[in-house]
C-alpha cells in the first residue's frame, strides 16, 4: 500500500512538473504583443521616420500628427523602392474599389464625404475608386474622434495591398471651417489611405520623404500639405493629380 501511494505521488509531481515547465517556456501574449509592436515600430523608423517623433498612442503608434500605424499591422515586405516613401501601395486590384464604410458618428458629414470621393474618383487616367457601403464587407471606416485642439484628422497608410483601413476626423474641431474645408480634411486623410505623405514635410520638420516619380518638389496647392487645416487648398493640385496617376495608373 505504501509503495502504490509513492508511485501515485511521484507521477503527480511528473505531471505537475511538466505542466510548470511547458508554461514557462510558452510565450505569454504580452510577449507576442511587445514582439509585434517592435516589429511595427523598427518599420517607421525604417520609412525614415526619427524615433523621437513616434507617439506611443496605446494600440497604436502616431506620427506627423495624422498618420496611424496600428500596432497588430501587417507589416509589408519586399518594398519597392519608388513606394519607400509610404512603405506600401495599394494592389492593382483593391485600389478599383476602395470599400468606405461612414460610421454613424460620421453621417452628418456625408456631403463632405461624397465630395472627397469625386476628387479622388474624378482623376482621369487614375485606377484610385471610392464607393461608400452600408456594411461588411468595407475596406476603410471613418470615424469621428476627440483628437484634441490642432489636429482635424489622421488616417493610416496602406499595409499588404489594402487601402489604410481607418480615417479619423476630429467633427467637432473642424465644425466651424467652411464645407469645402471640411471636405479637404477627409480628402486630405483619404490620401494617407492611398499612400500620400505630406507634399510639404521638409517645409514643417518632418522626416524625409522620397518623391513620387516623375513629380518631384513642392507644392504650395498641394491638398497633401501638412498643418493646413481651415486654411490648406480644397481641391487635388495639378501635381496631386499628376502624382495620383504616377503610382496608380
Amino acid at each position: 500500500m505504501k509503495k502504490n501511494m509513492l508511485c501515485t505521488i511521484a507521477v503527480l509531481l511528473a505531471v505537475l512538473f511538466a505542466a510548470c515547465k511547458k508554461s514557462a517556456d510558452t510565450p505569454g501574449t504580452a510577449t507576442i504583443e511587445s514582439t509585434q509592436a517592435a516589429k511595427v515600430h523598427g518599420y517607421i523608423i525604417g520609412l525614415g521616420f526619427p524615433a523621437h517623433t513616434i507617439v506611443d498612442n496605446g494600440n497604436e503608434y502616431i506620427v506627423e500628427g495624422d498618420i496611424i500605424f496600428p500596432k497588430n499591422m501587417e507589416v509589408p515586405g519586399g518594398v519597392k523602392t519608388e513606394q519607400y516613401y509610404t512603405g506600401s501601395l495599394v494592389s492593382a486590384t483593391n485600389v478599383t474599389n476602395i470599400r468606405l464604410y461612414v460610421d454613424t458618428s460620421m453621417t452628418s458629414m456625408a456631403s463632405e464625404i461624397n465630395s472627397a470621393i469625386a476628387q479622388w474618383n474624378g482623376i482621369s487616367g487614375c485606377t484610385i475608386h471610392w464607393t461608400v457601403v452600408t456594411g461588411a464587407p468595407f475596406d476603410v471606416t471613418i470615424t469621428n474622434y476627440n483628437l484634441g485642439s490642432g489636429v482635424c484628422g489622421q488616417g493610416t497608410f496602406p499595409s499588404s495591398g489594402n487601402a489604410g483601413n481607418l480615417i479619423r476626423i476630429n467633427k467637432s474641431y473642424i465644425a466651424g471651417n467652411s464645407f469645402a474645408q471640411r471636405a479637404r480634411t477627409i480628402c486630405h486623410e483619404m490620401g494617407h489611405n492611398v499612400s500620400f505623405r505630406h507634399t510639404n514635410w521638409s517645409a514643417i520638420g518632418e522626416s524625409t520623404a522620397t518623391d513620387v516619380p516623375g513629380v518631384g518638389g513642392t507644392d504650395a496647392s498641394s491638398i497633401m500639405n501638412g498643418g493646413q487645416c481651415g486654411s490648406g487648398a480644397t481641391v487635388l493640385s495639378a501635381k496631386d493629380i499628376q502624382a495620383a496617376v504616377a503610382l496608380y495608373h
